[in-house]
Formats: C-alpha cells, structure tokens, sequence
C-alpha cells in the first residue's frame, strides 16, 4: 500500500504542469489527465476505445479522437488566443528596426496573403486562410506601419466585396465555408478609406522612386537603409500596392447595376495583368536578396523570396472554421496564385466583353461557352450578378419582354395586358433560376438541371390545360386570331424546346464529368438521339409559326397558308443539330453492333444490370417525361438488330460529315459553331474510316481491340482501333 502511494506520488510529481488558458472557477480546478491517458493507451487493444455505458454506434461515428490533429483541435494550437500571439512576438510592429528587413518582411506578407486569398476562393476557410494573418485581426495595430496598415485595410475591403457578391449570387452553397466570416473583423476603422490611404502610400514611394533616379540631392526618407536596392525595392511594392487598387476597383466596377461598370472594370483588369507581370518579374530580385534561404524548393514556397512571413498562424482561428474537426488546409504556392489571379482576370475580362445579347438563346450559348474556360467560383458569382438583377435580365429587360423574343413573337406582343398571367410570372421564375443554375459548377449545375426539368414539364402542362381550356371557344369563333392564343401558341412551343434543351445540357455534362462507363455509352447516344431530335422538331416548329407571323402581316387578299410557307428555308441552327443527331445515332448504331457481334469487350457489373443503370442514369428524365413513352425497352428493340454489314451501308458518319459541309457558310461570322463543326468532321471521319476497318478485317482478325476516346469531341467519342 506504502509502495502504491509512493508510486503516485512520483507520478504527481514528474507529471507536467499544464496552464490552461481558461481560469479555474469557484466548483472546477483544472487538472492534468496526461498520466491516465498514458495508461489506458497502454491497456488498449487497436479498435478499442473508452466509453460511457450509454455510448453506441451512432456517438462513435461523430466522436472526436483526442490527440489527432486533424480532429482534436487543441492539437494543433501554437497560441491559444491572439493576444497571447502578439504577446510572445509573433506579429511584431515594426516588422523589423533594420529597414531594409523591414520591406523584405512587409513584402512577403503581401505575397503570402496573395496565397491565401487564392487558397480562400478555391473554397477553403477564410478564418484559416487569410485572416490566419495577425495584422488582419488587430487593425488599430498597423496605424503606425503606413505601408502595412494601408494593405491590410484594402485586403479587408476585398474580401467584404467578394463575399457580398458570392452571397448575393447564393452559389456559396457549392463551397459552404466560403462566406462564413464566424465574426472576423472584415471591417477596421477607416477601412471606407483603404483606397485614400494606397494611394497616399504610393505617392510617397513613387516619390522616392523617381529620387532614385535622379541626380539632385535626395530629400525623400528612403526605404530602406542599402541605397543600391532601393529602386528595385520601390518597384516590387508599387506593382503589388497597384495590383490590389485595381482588383478591388474590378469587383466594384463589376457590381454596378445593369452593366454600366464592365467598360471601366476591363481597363482596371487589363492593369491588374500588367502588374501581375511586373509581381512575377519581381521573383528573381526578391529571391537573390534573400540571404541565408536556399533556391531549393521555391515552387512550393508562399512568397516570392522564399522566406517564411512574420505574423501568420492558421492555428489561431481553428476554432472558428466550422462546427466540425478543422480542415487541413495547404495553401497554394505564390506561383499557383500569381497563375490563379492571371486565370481569374482573364475569365472577369471574358465576362466584360460580352456584349449583353438580349436574345435568351445568345445568353444561355455564352454562358454555356463560358463554363468550358472552367472559371472559379468568383468569376462565376459575378456572371450570376450581372445576368440577373432586380428580377430582370441584366437588371433591365422584363423576362416576359425577354420570354415573348425568344419565343420568335413581334415586338409588339412584349406589352401585351397578359404579361401578369400566373403561369407567365412562374415561367418568368423558372428562366431566372436556369440562369442561375448554368452559373453553378458543373456537377452542381447537372444535379440542379435533373430537378428542374420537372418544373419546366410541369409548367408546360399546366399552360396547354389552360390554353385548351380557355381559348376553346376562341378557336371555333375568330379562327385563331386572337392576339393572346397566338402568344400562348408561341410560347407553348418555346417552353417545350426549352425542356428539351435543359435534357441534352444534362445528358452531356455526364461526359464532363465522367459519369458514364465505356459500357454505357450506347444507351446515353440512343437516349441524346432520341432528345435531340425531339429538339430539333421545336426548332422547326417555332420558326415555321414565327415565319407565318411574319408573312402573315404582309401577304395580300386571298393568299393562302401554302404560299406563306413556300419561301421558308431550314434554319441553320436545325441542320447543325442534324450534324450532332447523325453523330449520336452512328455512335450509338456502332457501339450496338460491336456490342452484338462480340467485337467490344463488355464486362458486366456485378453489382446492377443495364436496366438499373438505364434507370439511374435517367431517372430524372423519366419522371419529368422526356420524351413520352420511352423505356428500357424501346431502347432494346432499336439496338437488337444492329450489325456492321448494315451500318456500312447506311453510314451516318457520312451524313453528319455531307451537313457539316453545307451549314458551314451559315456559320461564317460565328467562330464558336464553326469550331464545333470542324469538331463534328473530325469524329464522323475517323469513325467512318474506323468503321469500315472494322467491316473488312474485324471478323477475320480476333485480336482486333476497339476502344472509344474523347480527343477530338468532349462528347463524341472517336473509335480507336488496334491489335492487341
């Protein structure tokens, strides 16, 4: 017993004493629990863990393991408050009592918040990210660093306006951490006047610039104290003071109603990419001058120098991030965000130069052309805000005036008294919401695009029941020609091509973003066949009723429907679908007959069978009725009796190849479908030459492999064919 108390104390006495950060109070004592954690470690077996006797299942799947950085967050505290930081040195002011330390710390602190901005708008936490700087959490610390205190200011402001505009576009939801704040102080004192204090700063160091060069006495306080580094010191902190005034003045423009800030937000993008230059040219003096750091490994590093940055501690606000275990978080490289920036501009100037085309069809193209540059979340949200103010497009064009264009009616009809129709307003409010899901990320968007199909179905049949109902005696009177059954005609048939539309953009994402097995790429071409043409007939149909609209107002006394109809040509955009139909329909003929004759390998998962994946993948298709009556069963029948020999005969290769030729010239001054032409031609020739390859040696020749890659269509597949 003597031994045991002994014992005990002997571990009282070795055991660390640990001071708390959160003070005793009058019924709790703080007490060290190291020594019982060590013991029990060593009883444990693996997979055992000590708990209370209500513990179960459920309580162990959202524990927390104490010890592990990545869940127990007191883990991986340096400091346990900010206080305690500035306490023990961690974000001295100044910097440094030596001035030419002074600027090279100054310096890169600026470029290790770049890296954490970059890191934040790739939607990691900003409390981990670039509020992990210390200077940011204590504004009224840096008023005696003008130079500090000057960045840190418009670096808040920054991020206060990348959040509004992230917020008020809601596509935060894809990266959920991203406007979470958790109270961190994005607003100082006087940060209204970040912009007043920059250019203050750098007029004094333009000032002391031009002294460098000058042969007159100097009369400007330097820098720092090296005379021979000044001039390039100089240089490297304009360019980056520079870049951060006209990145703020970027998303400022850019949020100005109705597009009136895009001309101005174009010349301050085009001199962000200028300074952005003049940052990365900067690398190599900065870098030279940094004594005692090795050039080893500066592709990872956080700052042009390579140095490591005073005042940061990402540990600091790990309690903040989130109500779960912090997330491990590695911050780009200065490299990886100077390029993330470049990528940024590049994407916000695309969005400047579009010329706001009134026209839906023209909107839903860009955004569509937009997506493929596969912009961030930022340029996203700005695209969003841009597309849809106030309820309107672009903030001005009431979405029935911009509804009753796009649906191919007169001018006149925009001002029609039945603009207020209930199922008007709710499609005004389903075209609002595609705008704003072709803006989100494209698994995101996919998803969105699934669900609101059914919305688009619903609505189309809602109409049709009240255009049947309502206008039923109107049909037999007036024989059709009145004004608001022509409107609802028009519509009608809009709203259905639009449906169909919505169905081909999610069928296609799936190859975006690999959904699909090589095994299930002949149901995805039978369906996309099936959708596109579908498609076309609304096309068709809406230019026939828009041409009879229009030759309707100027034909004579007694001429009939027949002559109204006589000069209409096929419009373009039908024959360039026709290109994608002959494409979808010889892929999917292809694949069924290798699949038939045993040329394809096809290894059955063990898991579902093709009905299943039928209907997981078109799930959503199915239920919102796209198209009426079609199965897994239609799908079989048509693919059951393809074979080689008869697709050799009816080649639509050839086809899509012979239309892609004749549309060409509709197409001169649009350099996108031309693009996408050349694509078509591409794929339908080498599948041509591949399919009668197949026809010739494929039966003789067993070791013949045939596979399917995506190198010259990002949907189409080409066919590869070669012995094994």
């Amino acid at each position: 017993m003597a031994d045991k108390e002994a014992e005990e104390r002997t571990v009282g006495a070795h055991a660390p004493q640990m001071s708390s950060p959160i003070p005793s109070g009058e019924h709790t004592v703080w007490a060290d629990v190291s020594p019982l954690l060590e013991a029990a470690c060593g009883d444990l077996q693996d997979g055992e863990l000590i708990h209370g006797e209500n513990f179960n299942l459920f309580s162990a799947m959202s524990a927390l393991e104490i010890m592990d950085p990545k869940m127990d967050s007191g883990m991986i505290c340096k400091y346990y408050s900010v206080d305690e930081a500035i306490e023990n040195g961690a974000a001295p002011i100044p910097l440094s009592f030596d001035g030419t330390v002074d600027v090279q710390c100054t310096i890169d602190i600026m470029d290790h918040l770049l890296s954490c901005e970059a890191t934040w708008h790739k939607g990691h936490s900003l409390a981990q990210t670039v509020f992990s700087c210390i200077y940011l959490l204590r504004p009224d610390r840096t008023s005696s660093h003008a130079l500090l205190h000057s960045y840190c200011s418009v670096i808040r402001a920054t991020c206060k306006a990348v959040i509004a505009v992230v917020s008020d576009a809601r596509t935060h939801e894809e990266e959920d951490l991203f406007i979470m704040a958790y109270g961190l102080p994005l607003s100082g004192d006087g940060d209204e006047k970040c912009l007043s204090m920059l250019n203050a700063v750098e007029e004094t160091i333009c000032r002391q610039l031009r002294a460098c060069k000058s042969s007159l006495p100097k009369t400007a306080e330097p820098l720092q104290s090296n005379f021979d580094l000044e001039e390039d010191y100089c240089r490297a902190l304009l360019c980056r003071l520079r870049f951060r005034k006209h990145f703020y003045h970027v998303l400022t423009c850019m949020r100005r109603p109705q597009g009136r800030g895009l001309e101005l937000a174009r010349k301050h993008i085009a001199s962000c990419l200028l300074e952005l230059d003049l940052i990365r040219n900067s690398s190599t003096f900065l870098s030279n001058n940094s004594f005692g750091m090795s050039k080893d490994g500066l592709e990872d590093m956080t700052t042009a120098s390579g140095r490591q940055p005073l005042g940061f501690d990402s540990s600091l606000n790990c309690r903040l991030s989130a109500p779960t275990p912090p997330r491990a978080i590695k911050l780009l490289s200065w490299k990886k965000a100077v390029d993330y920036f470049v990528k940024l501009l590049h994407d916000l100037d695309n969005i400047c130069s579009y010329s706001l085309d009134p026209l839906l069809e023209g909107v839903f193209r860009f955004v569509v052309q937009f997506q493929k540059t596969q912009p961030d979340l930022v340029a996203r949200s700005l695209l969003q805000f841009l597309l849809v103010q106030d309820g309107k497009l672009y903030g001005r064009d009431p979405l029935y005036a911009v509804i009753t264009k796009a649906a191919g009616l007169p001018e006149s009809a925009k001002n029609h008294e039945n603009q207020k129709n209930q199922y008007i307003v709710q499609l005004g409010q389903l075209v609002i919401n595609l705008l704003k899901v072709l803006c989100t990320n494209s698994a995101w968007q996919r998803r969105k695009l699934g669900k609101i199909l059914q919305d688009w179905r619903v609505i189309y049949m809602q109409m049709e029941m009240a255009f049947k109902r309502d206008f039923s005696e109107i049909l037999s009177i007036s024989n059709g020609e009145n004004a608001w059954m022509k409107i609802f005609q028009h519509i009608l048939v809009w709203v259905e091509e639009q449906t169909y539309w919505i169905s081909t953009r999610f069928l296609v994402l799936g190859f975006e973003l690999e959904l699909y097995s090589p095994s299930e790429y002949c149901m995805v071409y039978w369906y996309l066949s099936v959708v596109l043409i579908k498609l076309v007939e609304k096309i068709h149909l809406r230019a026939l009723m828009s041409n009879e609209t229009g030759k309707r107002k100027g034909k004579k006394k007694g001429a009939s429907s027949k002559d109204i109809g006589k000069d209409f040509r096929i419009p373009p955009a039908v024959s360039f679908l026709q290109c994608q139909i002959c494409l979808a329909e010889g892929l999917l003929m292809m694949l069924a007959a290798l699949r038939n004759e045993h040329m394809i390998v096809q290894s059955p998962s063990p898991f579902n069978s093709e009905y299943e994946r039928f209907f997981q993948h078109f799930e959503l298709l199915q239920k919102a009725c796209i198209p009426d009556n079609i199965t897994f069963d239609s799908y079989e029948q048509s693919t059951r009796l393809a074979r080689i020999s008869n697709l050799v005969t009816y080649n639509c290769f050839k086809d899509a190849q012979k239309i892609a030729k004749e549309v060409k010239s509709s197409f001169s001054n649009d350099p996108e479908k031309l693009a996408e032409l050349r694509r078509i031609e591409l794929v339908a020739e080498h599948n041509s030459v591949a399919l009668n390859l197949i026809h010739k040696v494929g039966a003789l020749d067993p070791s013949l492999k045939i596979s399917f890659e995506f190198n010259h269509h990002p949907y189409f597949g080409t066919a590869l064919v070669k012995r094994s």
